[in-house]
C-alpha cells in the first residue's frame, strides 16, 4: 500500500486519488462534526473519542516504522494546535446550533489554507480556480448568514459561538497546513498518521483528569458515550487519514477547498438526522458550494 501510494504521488493518478480521498474526506467530517453534536455535549463526546483513537492507534504504531528523528518537533506542534482547534470547536459546539456554527468553522478554513499552501509549498490557483472558491465560500458564508438570521433557538449564544466558529476556522487552515507539512516530511506517510492519532489523541483525556472537566461525567450514561466515542474514532481515521493523505499525494489547496463540500453533508445530516429546518434557500447556497467545488477541480 504504502509503495504504491508513493509511486502515483505527484500523477495524474495521484490527482484522482487525491480528489476522492478529500470528497470522502468531505462525507465523513460531516458525520464527525454531527456526532459531536448530538446527544451528548461536546465536551464529553470528543473525551469519548480521543480515549477510543488511543486505544486503537497504540497497536498500529508497532506495524509501521519508527519515526524519524526530526520528525519529533512536528508532531509536538501537531498536538499543540489540534489541542486549540479541539477546545475552540467544543467551545462553539456549547453555543451555537450545528447548522450555524459549522458552516462558518468550514468557511473559514480554505481561504486561510489556499494562501498558507502559496507560502509554504508554492503552490497557485489559477484564475477560474479561485472564482471557484469565491462560489464555495459564498454559499458556505451565505448559509452561516442565512442561519443567524432565521434561527429561533440559541439566539443568545449565538454571537459567541460565531467567534468561536470563526477561530476554529483559522485553526482548521493551521493545522491542515501543518499536517500537510509532516506528512510530506516522513518517508513512510503511514507513520505519520499512526503516530499523529496516538499523540494528538492524548491532550482531552488529559485535560479531563487535570481539570473540573470530568465532573461532567457524573450523569452521563458511559456505556452509549463509549459507543459513540468508537463510531467517532473510526470516522476520525477516515476522514483525517483521507484528507492527509491526498495533501501527500497533490496539492494541498485543492484538497482542503474539496473537504469543504461536508457543509453540504453537514447540512443534510442537520436536517434528516438532527432534525434541524432545511428550506429552499438553504438546498439553494449549498448547491453553491457544490458548484464551487466543481469549478475548483474543473479548473485545475
Amino acid at each position: 500500500m504504502t509503495a504504491w501510494l508513493l509511486s502515483i504521488e505527484g500523477t495524474e493518478a495521484g490527482h484522482t486519488a487525491a480528489l476522492l480521498l478529500a470528497l470522502l474526506a468531505a462525507f465523513l467530517h460531516a458525520v464527525f462534526g454531527a456526532l459531536q453534536k448530538g446527544r451528548f455535549d461536546p465536551w464529553s463526546t470528543r473525551l469519548s473519542i480521543d480515549v477510543s483513537l488511543v486505544i486503537l492507534s497504540l497497536p498500529l504504531v508497532f506495524l509501521v516504522p519508527f519515526p524519524e528523528p526530526h520528525m519529533w518537533p512536528i508532531f509536538a506542534g501537531a498536538m499543540a494546535i489540534h489541542f486549540t482547534y479541539k477546545v475552540l470547536q467544543a467551545m462553539a459546539y456549547t453555543r451555537g446550533a450545528y447548522t450555524v456554527v459549522y458552516p462558518v468553522v468550514r468557511g473559514t478554513g480554505p481561504l486561510f489554507t489556499v494562501i498558507g499552501a502559496w507560502l509554504i509549498f508554492g503552490e497557485s490557483f489559477a484564475a477560474l480556480q479561485w472564482l471557484g472558491l469565491a462560489v464555495l465560500l459564498s454559499g458556505i458564508f451565505g448559509l452561516a448568514v442565512y442561519n443567524l438570521l432565521f434561527l429561533q433557538s440559541e439566539r443568545d449564544t449565538l454571537l459567541p459561538a460565531l467567534g468561536f466558529a470563526v477561530a476554529t476556522g483559522l485553526l482548521v487552515a493551521a493545522y491542515t497546513t501543518f499536517d500537510a507539512y509532516g506528512i510530506r516530511a516522513t518517508a513512510n506517510p503511514f507513520t505519520f498518521l499512526a503516530w499523529f492519532f496516538l499523540l494528538c489523541s492524548l491532550d482531552i483525556p488529559l485535560l479531563f483528569l487535570a481539570t473540573p472537566l470530568r465532573h461532567r461525567l457524573r450523569s452521563v450514561d458511559l456505556r452509549p458515550l463509549m459507543a459513540r466515542g468508537f463510531a467517532g474514532a473510526l470516522v476520525a481515521f477516515g476522514s483525517f487519514g483521507s484528507v492527509m493523505l491526498a495533501t501527500r499525494l497533490d496539492k494541498v489547496g485543492e484538497a482542503a477547498v474539496l473537504r469543504e463540500t461536508s457543509t453540504v453533508f453537514a447540512a443534510l445530516i442537520g436536517w434528516l438526522v438532527l432534525r434541524e429546518t432545511v428550506g429552499p434557500r438553504r438546498i439553494a447556497l449549498m448547491t453553491l458550494i457544490a458548484l464551487g467545488a466543481v469549478i475548483v477541480e474543473l479548473g485545475g
